[in-house]
């Protein structure tokens, strides 16, 4: 079972339907929406500011979202794919972007609606990425745009096939 841990008066607010990985920790403020995936090794640490995850949100393996006190907070939109050992430190994520394996996304930086970050990129501080634009690199530099059927369709169909892969743990329950 998760670990799910109070601090500060907080206690995170799981949706319905969320599958959590045995060993994923989520602590403090965190409200996360319906149908959401957390993985494996993952962690949510809500201990210092807040994290706000929309519906239909996978969090893959190894993955950790954290913030900056008083500073930054972490919301992340409906249908988001957050891929592998992927850090989040106070940004946000609008709905539909996918978040390649190894990214690092730090302060204030923005991923707009079906944006995609390319595997191993980071995203500097207060960077702002565009709707629907491809970014890569060290740091993140834009490289070019992804049409909306690439940038949501796409995007969405991972979302969703997270959301069955979770349905196959539950089964085993």
């Amino acid at each position: 079972m998760a670990l799910i841990k109070s601090v500060r008066g907080f206690t995170p607010e799981i949706g319905e339907d969320c599958y959590l990985a045995d060993n994923a920790t989520i602590i403090g403020d965190v409200v996360m929406g319906r149908d959401c995936s957390i993985w494996f090794g993952t962690v949510l640490r809500g201990d210092v500011n807040s994290i706000k995850i929309g519906d239909c949100v996978n969090i893959q393996d190894g993955s950790v979202l954290h913030t900056l006190y008083q500073k930054s907070t972490i919301e992340i939109g409906n249908h988001v794919s957050v891929g592998h050992n992927v850090t989040i430190h106070g940004a946000k994520v609008h709905d539909y972007a996918l978040i390649g394996m190894g990214s690092v996304l730090l302060d204030d930086a923005e991923i707009g609606e079906g944006a995609i970050i390319a595997a191993g990129s980071v995203v500097t501080a207060r960077t702002k990425v565009g709707a629907y634009e491809l970014w890569a690199g060290v740091p993140a530099k834009f490289i070019k745009m992804v049409s909306p059927e690439q940038g949501k369709e796409i995007n969405q169909k991972i979302a969703h096939n997270y959301k069955m892969y979770a349905s196959w743990y539950e089964e085993e329950v």
